[in-house]
């Protein structure tokens, strides 16, 4: 059986000038385009001049509309992926589709484009050689702060994925938890009319943000820098310690987690945990 092929498509993230020639060819020529909102690539095919079937893929349809998808790869059809703004699989619907057509044998190709997380990275001014993408945040407060809190002595740039109507609150769990002075930049409605780039500390964007943000919201972190032990004297190393053993964790694990977030030795971190002894715990009267 002759297969076809899954070709997931970049689409612009604002300006619709940024789809590339061959994006368009591509999306022209496809016997079918399964879009994560019909009505909004119906706009990009308008401005292409194009009419080509699409079937919705999103979400929420995704656990059958796969199969149907591959089953017409199979056949010999060509597929092409997009979703409504930047790269399919980004945060956005696709990857499980690109797993299926592997599985299945179905050759995947992939049209590069415009995506908001390498754009901001660009705009924000902070160290783009070593990156992360951690996408959208937990909605849930005590998961978000979870998530923020294993990321705190993160190296790498992050990027994040912002909801607007949440951004100020996320921005100050992320300056509580990785401190009030981490550098960081907030774009928002990218190659758009009303493009905007925040600059600051992360302090400062979660105060703008408190007058409301719109648009589709992107965030870049400034990786942590490397502790400095110095900074840290025996007795805070010791309240450390404890907090962590008020948790229920050993004095040698608490010891091991402190020694982490430091920079300090373990052995140092240890030593400095043990009960201190009183002076005149040995005199008799």
């Amino acid at each position: 059986m002759e297969h076809g092929r899954v070709i997931v498509v970049a689409t612009p993230i604002g300006n619709l000038e940024d789809l590339s020639p061959r994006a368009a060819r591509v999306m022209a020529e496809a016997d079918v385009i399964a879009a994560e909102d019909t009505r909004r690539t119906r706009t990009l095919l308008d401005h292409i001049g194009a009419r080509v079937p699409m079937v919705s893929h999103h979400e929420h349809n995704e656990k059958w509309r796969v199969p149907q998808l591959i089953a017409r790869a199979q056949s010999g059809e060509t597929i092409v992926v997009v979703s409504d703004a930047g790269l399919p699989g980004l945060a956005d619907p696709g990857f499980r589709l690109v797993r299926a057509a592997i599985e299945a044998g179905v050759p995947v190709e992939a049209i590069p484009g415009p995506a908001a997380a390498l754009q901001a990275l660009v705009l924000s001014g902070l160290p783009m050689d070593r990156f992360v993408f951690e996408g959208f945040l937990p909605r849930r407060d005590y998961t978000r702060r979870q998530r923020v809190t294993e990321l705190r002595q993160e190296a790498r740039t992050m990027i994040f994925y912002i909801s607007p109507h949440r951004a100020a609150e996320e921005l100050e769990d992320l300056a509580a938890i990785f401190g009030p002075e981490r550098p960081a930049a907030l774009a928002r409605e990218l190659t758009k009319l009303h493009e905007e780039v925040w600059r600051g500390t992360l302090t400062e964007l979660a105060g703008r943000a408190l007058d409301g943000v719109r648009g589709e919201v992107t965030l870049v972190v400034s990786g942590a820098l490397p502790p400095d032990p110095a900074e840290y004297s025996d007795e805070r190393l010791r309240e450390m310690v404890a907090a962590h053993m008020a948790h229920g964790l050993s004095r040698k694990e608490a010891a091991a987690r402190v020694a982490t977030d430091t920079g300090a030795t373990k052995k140092r971190v240890y030593d400095a945990s043990l009960p201190v002894e009183s002076d005149d715990e040995d005199d008799t009267d």
